[in-house]
């Protein structure tokens, strides 16, 4: 028996009968009981394998197209047999939770479909086909009967399949319209075999030639901002990218007035993503900014993608990063706390706590059980950080006690912070060139050579990068890695002055200084000195009031030593004669 069926009860004479319908999806609403019940008859036909579909039946659900003024959907496997009935567009007929047979990059199933309005294949049509790997899309059309008698007259029919990700052309191909009867002479099973050894060998040598790494295509939107200032967010995803480990092999900006609420691009243009994925071998689809549950849910159903947004991405490299207890705890917190809104109506596609939960789906139970997992982990990690931070307090107190001025080295991710702060320590911390490398913030003894007599100690701590829009899950897991910053007694804003666009990142840094009410006063240093043409330094210099260096060749360095002993040295004065 079929998963779903439909009972009604019919009364014959004086005598009630139950009558079990199988179920007939999509446009039912209005349809009569006799109806549904003939639509539900069509389960029982079967087609040969090798015929995508027989006069007899074409026939059969031309009639009921012409007698409902719908089309009528009928989805075959490759036995022939009719596993779903569907009443409207190809689009209205669901597709079973199955991903072919083994080693098969298509679905398995064929879709069989009347058109009303003769003109074969359409766009929806096409769309439908090429995203879920159909192994074939057949459109008939259905014509009235001549001098208006009952019935209908079957039209031509239109035949496509994809095309293998190797062309160069469509990713479909399109048989020219032809009679139904002549396609009972194809043998549609050898053609979906060879199909898929094309499909088959194009993978093999994919796969010889790609890395490991997952394939990225990127996706920006061009809404209020500049256009430059969209194109630096996309490039910033790129850097994103790369940095979790993934290889980007396309990436656009589309322009639009405001999101699309669905599917943020629109189906169209989305359709276009899938299509270069497709042919660019990618793995997921990656968008500048954060998706709403309901979009994430609708672009993952349109696309059969991965589909990342920047917050998860950022989350990733986060956790990718995180070494020790501290920020381990911290990027649990961040994640989960994320994670909870977008719990429901994920299904099999959601991560979840403790394992999988069987191949059907969650149920109501189920999901209540994870978000109440899920909020009792996030409330120990609560309380995991707030013991991290009592801890902090206490560190930083000794460090009142000893009047050694603290500067805390602040800036966007990847200014080469943690270059300059092995610099000025003599350190050796990890400072490679990737965005948000350095989690844990870490304090060491630097040395001014002009504070006092004799030069001075001081501590450097540098501290997490940060970024335009960080995500508000990352700064209140992080507020105990960040208190850090409120007991220093100067910010040195790192700049990276080699990448364009310094004077956007500069704004981004302190606004989220001004969001974290940070007291310390703040100096500006611009980095990358080495890499920067003279006329870009010059003009941040002047703009910023600020000393050019280079972490790599120590140029300016000493200048900038100089200068931050006179502004403690200035500022103890001030402090003593007050």
């Amino acid at each position: 028996m079929r998963e779903t069926v439909t009972r009604f009860r019919v009364c014959r004479g004086a005598d009630w009968y139950t009558v079990f319908i199988e179920k007939v999806h999509g446009q039912t609403s209005g349809l009569k009981h006799s109806a549904l019940k003939r639509l539900s008859n069509l389960y029982r036909r079967k087609v040969p394998p090798q015929v995508p579909v027989t006069l007899d039946l074409a026939r059969a659900m031309t009639d009921l197209s012409i007698e409902l003024g719908r089309g009528v959907s009928l989805l075959l496997d490759r036995r022939g047999r009719v596993i779903t009935v569907a009443v409207g567009d190809a689009d209205d007929t669901p597709l079973p939770q199955v991903t072919g047979e083994a080693g098969s990059r298509l679905y398995g199933l064929r879709l069989v479909h009347t058109h009303l309005k003769p003109g074969g294949l359409s766009g929806r049509d096409l769309s439908m086909l090429f995203l879920n790997r159909l192994d074939a899309m057949v459109a008939v059309d259905a014509v009235p009967a001549a001098n208006g008698g009952s019935g209908s007259t079957v039209g031509r029919a239109q035949l496509a399949t994809i095309s293998p990700p190797t062309s160069t052309e469509e990713d479909w191909i399109i048989d020219d319209p032809v009679q139904v009867f002549e396609l009972e002479h194809e043998n549609f099973l050898e053609r979906t075999a060879a199909l898929e050894e094309e499909l088959a060998r194009s993978r093999e040598a994919r796969e010889v030639t790609r890395s490991s790494s997952e394939r990225a295509v990127l996706v920006g939107l061009h809404t209020g901002e500049t256009f430059d200032e969209a194109t630096a967010r996309l490039d910033e995803l790129a850097e994103l990218a790369r940095s979790a480990g993934a290889v980007v092999v396309y990436s656009s900006l589309q322009s639009r007035p405001k999101p699309d609420p669905r599917t943020v691009v629109g189906r169209g243009k989305l359709q276009e993503f899938v299509s270069k994925a497709y042919h660019e071998d990618a793995d997921l689809i990656i968008f500048d900014r954060e998706l709403s549950p309901a979009q994430a849910r609708e672009i993952d159903k349109e696309t059969n993608l991965k589909v990342l947004d920047r917050t998860q991405l950022i989350l990733d490299i986060f956790a990718q990063n995180a070494r020790g207890h501290e920020a381990q705890v911290q990027v649990e917190l961040a994640q989960l706390q994320y994670q909870l809104p977008r719990l429901a109506g994920r299904g099999q596609a959601m991560s979840r706590l403790g394992g999988g939960i069987g191949t059907r789906g969650p149920g109501e139970t189920k999901l209540e059980e994870d978000r109440r997992r899920i909020r009792d982990r996030i409330s120990a990690l609560e309380k995991d950080v707030d013991r991290i931070s009592q801890r902090r307090t206490e560190t930083r107190k000794q460090r009142t006690l000893s009047d050694v001025p603290v500067i805390g080295l602040v800036g966007y991710t990847n200014a080469g912070k943690s270059t300059l702060f092995n610099t000025l320590t003599k350190s050796d911390v990890s400072s490679r060139s990737r965005l948000f490398e350095t989690l844990r913030p870490t304090t060491r003894e630097g040395w001014l050579p002009g504070l006092g007599e004799w030069g001075g100690k001081v501590l450097f701590t540098d501290t997490v990068g940060f970024i335009r829009d960080l995500p508000d899950e990352l700064i209140n897991a992080f507020r105990a890695t960040l208190e850090e910053l409120h007991d220093a007694d100067y910010l040195l804003h790192v700049i990276d002055a080699a990448t364009p666009g310094a004077t956007d990142r500069i704004e981004s840094v302190n606004r989220i200084l001004d969001d974290l009410e940070l007291k310390p006063r703040r100096l500006v240093v611009i980095n990358k000195a080495d890499i920067t043409p003279e006329t870009e330094l010059r003009q941040l210099a002047d703009q910023y009031g600020a000393a050019a260096v280079s972490a790599i060749t120590r140029e300016g360095i000493p200048e900038l030593l100089d200068s931050l002993a006179d502004v403690i040295t200035r500022d103890l004065a001030v402090s003593t004669t007050g």
